[in-house]
């Protein structure tokens, strides 16, 4: 659950029919993947923020893909000492997992966040998101 000291927020695992997930490229840690993520703002709940992020960070909506589930509980990761602030120790994020509706939609992706894109297996992404987030992407991803 989130607190003081750790953001809440949102992750959006989008899956096609082959079971491979929507990855994306930070334009900030070159070779560092991960999926559509963001923060809870004020006043909105989970699910609102898992639809806005997914708009804001690959262009897709109710139109390309349609809600399957929620990972149960929370997932909480501390964020390594050089990414620590004051008041930011990490991360407590509700997981929604969504299926395109077609195999052929592509995102349109934040290009300030992000520099690609493309449909990966699960077990990759963990091997090639940034570190202190691979146990908890490991967790919900990975049988």
């Amino acid at each position: 659950m989130p607190s003081a000291n750790f953001r809440a927020g949102v992750v959006a695992v989008v899956a096609n029919s082959r079971d491979e997930v929507l990855a994306f490229e930070r334009s900030d840690v070159p070779g560092a993947w991960q999926l559509p993520q963001g923060g809870i703002d004020v006043g909105e709940n989970p699910d609102e923020a898992a639809w806005r992020e997914l708009g804001e960070e690959t262009g897709l909506g109710r139109s390309d893909v349609e809600l399957i589930g929620t990972h149960p509980t929370w997932m909480v990761y501390e964020f390594p000492e050089h990414v620590r602030t004051d008041k930011r120790l990490g991360q407590a994020q509700r997981w929604y997992f969504f299926r395109a509706l077609s195999d052929d939609v592509e995102p349109t992706p934040d290009d300030v966040e992000f520099v690609a894109w493309r449909w990966v297996d699960r077990r990759w992404l963990v091997e090639h998101v940034v570190g202190f987030r691979s146990d908890v992407y490991r967790a919900v991803l990975t049988p």
